[in-house]
């Protein structure tokens, strides 16, 4: 099965302020214990979102003027911690199809790859132009184009940072290893009887 090539995404943005945004405050520990990742949308920086009652505290996914939002900026050292695959799955889930970032840890970096998730890297002047423009204008379209290698939104456009790999991969549609295993599955079966073990 062929994989979508990944040129580029776009929608309206949201803007999650704050640096060291770890992966348990993307998705508590508490709602990993589901055998797939269906429904972890809804658990989304929950501990940050809601209060013990579920009343919402007003984050940014809970403003109006920001709902179905595909984007998502903020700051410095994204999605560090634990390398729980947990919490890219619950950004893909809840809508997420693009990250802007000054920088993210490199193992949620590479486990959004695998969903055909961009993390895109933007300087924190760039982060906050993009921020400004959405505050004004909550449908301002973001445009994350990989084959460009940039982002606009509004009348702005930025070059972004992103490791070649992981571009490469989502530009060829080979973002993810498992299909292309399951793909070559013919290959893997004739090598597999070849060898002497």
């Amino acid at each position: 099965m062929p994989l979508e090539k990944i040129t580029h995404v776009a929608g309206r943005g949201v803007f999650v302020p704050g640096d060291d945004i770890d992966t348990d405050r993307i998705i508590p520990a508490r709602f990993m214990k589901c055998v797939t990742f269906d429904g972890l949308g809804q658990y989304l920086f929950y501990d940050v979102r809601f209060d013990k009652s579920g009343k919402t505290l007003g984050h940014p996914l809970d403003d109006p003027r920001h709902k179905g939002a595909g984007i998502l900026l903020s700051g410095r050292n994204f999605g560090c911690g634990s390398s729980r695959e947990h919490a890219p799955q619950a950004l893909l889930k809840f809508g997420i199809r693009g990250l802007i970032a000054e920088s993210f840890a490199e193992i949620f970096a590479g486990n959004c790859t695998t969903l055909g998730l961009p993390c895109v890297q933007l300087t924190a002047a760039e982060i906050k132009r993009i921020a400004a423009a959405m505050e004004k204008d909550p449908n301002a379209a973001i445009r994350i184009d990989l084959a460009a290698g940039k982002v606009t939104c509004a009348d702005s456009a930025a070059a972004f940072r992103m490791k070649d790999g992981a571009r490469e991969a989502l530009l060829a549609g080979e973002w993810d290893a498992l299909a292309q295993l399951l793909d070559g599955k013919e290959q893997v079966a004739a090598l597999a009887a070849r060898l002497g073990y």
